[in-house]
C-alpha cells in the first residue's frame, strides 16, 4: 500500500512541468513560490526523489531552464568565497555552537543571502528554481527570513521549496515540532 507521502511523491513531476506553475496562471498577481512539505523522517527519500527530478525534468519537459539550490551547500560556498569556512569551523571547536551562530549572524543574514543566492541563480535566465537542504541548514538559516527576502529578487520566476516539516498555507513548522513562523505568500505544490 502506498503511503500518501509517496502518492504526493507521484505528482511532483507533473506539477513542475505544467504550463499552470511555470507560467503562474490562477495565481493573480501572488508571487509564484511553492511549498512541498515532508515528514522529517522521510528525507533521504526525499533526497532520492530530488535527485530523481533532476534527471527527469529536462526529458519532461525539454529547453526547461532551471536551477537546484541546497542551502547548505549555498551557506558553505558564500563563506569560503568569504574565507569564514575555516575560521567558523575552528570557531566551533573551540566556542562552541552558540558563538558559532552569533559570529555568523552578520554574514548569514537573510538579505545578504537572498541576494547571494539570486546572484547564483540568476532567476531572470530560469524557468524554475528548486530549493532543498532546509533542514540541514537550521540553525544557520531560518527558511521564512529567506523566502521573505527572495520575493522582489526572482520576480516571477517559480521557486519550490522541499521542506521537512509542516506547511499549512499560514505557517512553516520545521521538523514538524519547531514554534509556528507565520508565512502566508507560498502554495502547496500538491496536496
Amino acid at each position: 500500500m502506498s503511503s500518501d507521502f509517496d502518492r504526493r511523491l507521484d505528482q511532483i513531476l507533473t506539477r513542475l512541468t505544467s504550463d499552470d506553475l511555470l507560467h503562474g496562471q490562477g495565481l493573480g498577481n501572488e508571487i509564484p513560490f511553492y511549498a512541498f512539505d515532508y515528514p522529517p523522517a522521510r528525507e533521504p527519500a526525499m533526497r532520492a526523489h530530488i535527485d530523481f527530478l533532476l534527471a527527469q525534468l529536462p526529458k519532461r519537459r525539454p529547453g526547461l531552464r532551471f536551477r537546484h539550490v541546497d542551502l547548505l551547500d549555498l551557506i558553505v560556498r558564500h563563506l569560503k568565497a568569504r574565507g569564514l569556512y575555516d575560521k567558523s569551523l575552528e570557531r566551533q571547536k573551540t566556542a562552541g555552537d552558540a558563538a558559532l551562530l552569533r559570529a555568523l549572524s552578520a554574514p548569514l543574514e537573510a538579505g545578504k543571502l537572498a541576494q547571494v543566492f539570486a546572484d547564483e541563480v540568476q532567476p531572470e535566465q530560469q524557468d524554475l528554481v528548486l530549493v532543498s537542504g532546509v533542514g540541514a541548514a537550521y540553525p544557520l538559516l531560518r527558511t521564512h527570513n529567506l523566502l521573505n527576502n527572495l520575493h522582489h529578487r526572482l520576480g516571477h520566476t517559480p521557486l519550490v521549496l522541499f521542506y521537512p516539516g509542516v506547511y499549512d498555507g499560514q505557517s512553516l513548522r520545521l521538523f514538524g515540532i519547531l514554534p509556528d513562523k507565520p508565512y502566508y505568500r507560498a502554495f502547496r505544490l500538491v496536496n
